[in-house]
């Protein structure tokens, strides 16, 4: 630095220099969808420089599809090929729906380190960081959902539905996905550590996934707890998701699960948001 630029830099500055200043013109704020999606993009750098999360996403479809597959197969349906037909939409729905428990112990995370602090201190619109971290997680979902699908067809997986209904009970399945990860980022903003959000998260999916049609066609069950898996939305989301893989369009039940992603928002989003909005 010369003699010139030093001294430039230790003068005082003077009120007309400031006002100069303050007078430009701002630059306008951004809005909703440009702040939510670079929130969304944070989340998939996050991805970027630690890939070990995406192993939920990647060995945890692989493992239940072989081991179910090729362990109960024959059992349950009499060959492993017939059983497959019938598992893989299913082993899909519980991949998705089991991933998104990541959303709350990821959130939980950046509260526990300070991050949202600062994230709330911008002149941003208010939910976009949530909102925004739910939308990198779709991406997560995405790959599972390719993951799984991928691995079906090698093994012998047949969508009678073609690639048409495939890709619609993906579609439906990434709504109702993303719908369900509003309980968690609640739950984020309750519990006060990552372990305790997977703890909680876990002991509510697991009933949800196992007592459902998942794996098994619940006219094999109890009458009660017929009763208890037809009341179970995932049940209903398995029916789309299989209905739609094998060529059929289970309308009600299509209605059904729209509904129920509707009302995922509709409770647990205003909730989450004033949580959010009170948080020390």
């Amino acid at each position: 630095m010369n003699a010139t630029s030093a001294e430039q830099a230790s003068a005082p500055v003077t009120e007309d220099a400031l006002r100069s200043v303050l007078a430009g013109e701002r630059p306008s704020r951004p809005g909703p969808v440009l702040t939510s999606l670079t929130f969304g993009w944070r989340a998939l750098l996050k991805i970027k420089h630690v890939p070990e999360q995406l192993v939920d996403v990647t060995m945890f479809p692989i493992m239940f599809t072989l081991m179910f597959t090729y362990l109960f197969g024959g059992a349950l349906a009499g060959s492993t090929q017939a059983y497959l037909q019938f598992l893989l939409p299913g082993i899909l729905v519980q991949a998705n729906v089991m991933i998104t428990m990541n959303t709350g112990i990821t959130l939980n995370t950046d509260i526990q380190k300070g991050v949202f602090d600062r994230f709330r201190s911008l002149p941003v619109w208010r939910p976009s960081p949530l909102v925004g971290a739910l939308l990198g997680d779709v991406m997560r979902y995405s790959i599972g959902s390719a993951i799984v699908i991928t691995l079906g067809l090698v093994l012998g997986f047949r969508p009678e539905g073609g690639a048409v209904g495939v890709v619609l009970s993906v579609v439906l399945l990434l709504v109702f996905s993303f719908c369900l990860s509003w309980l968690w980022t609640m739950l984020s903003l309750i519990l006060r550590t990552p372990n305790s959000v997977a703890g909680v998260s876990m002991m509510v999916m697991f009933p949800l996934t196992f007592v459902s049609n998942i794996f098994v066609d619940p006219k094999t069950m109890p009458g009660w707890m017929q009763a208890v898996v037809e009341v179970n939305p995932i049940t209903h989301l398995a029916t789309v998701v299989r209905g739609l893989m094998h060529g059929s369009v289970p309308a009600g039940e299509i209605g059904w699960v729209l509904v129920s992603s509707a009302l995922l928002v509709a409770v647990f989003g205003p909730i989450t948001m004033v949580l959010y909005r009170n948080k020390k």
